[in-house]
């Protein structure tokens, strides 16, 4: 148990879901995001949104597109991105903001985001 579930502190989390909320592709390109609440090792809260990043992500420069995804971030107060992949500017960006990331995620994005809140 971590000092996170004994606190109950409650961690906001964004992750990139597709169908039946599953963990989607690539952070950068997103279509969807759900922003979930864990707190005491369980979700209790979770919004998904359609952020049209696939289609956004070339429409304008990539400092942008940066702008877009930070602004998203900070709206929704997230503390920690959970996604199978970003890119290294991307992923420099979140470090710059002071959030966590955790790469690799796939199948049931639930199941990833407790496990993120959890590390």
């Amino acid at each position: 148990m971590t000092a996170q579930d004994t606190n109950a502190t409650p961690v906001v989390i964004c992750i990139p879901v597709g169908t039946g909320r599953q963990v989607a592709g690539s952070w950068g390109r997103a279509h969807r995001l759900a922003v979930a609440t864990v707190s005491a090792g369980r979700i209790v809260d979770w919004v998904e949104h359609d952020v049209h990043w696939d289609t956004l992500h070339d429409s304008g420069t990539e400092g942008a597109h940066h702008a877009r995804v930070a602004r998203f971030l900070v709206e929704h107060h997230v503390d920690a991105v959970v996604a199978s992949h970003m890119g290294p500017p991307m992923a420099r960006m979140i470090d710059t903001m002071g959030l966590r990331k955790l790469l690799g995620a796939h199948g049931d994005a639930e199941a990833a985001v407790i496990a993120a809140a959890q590390a």
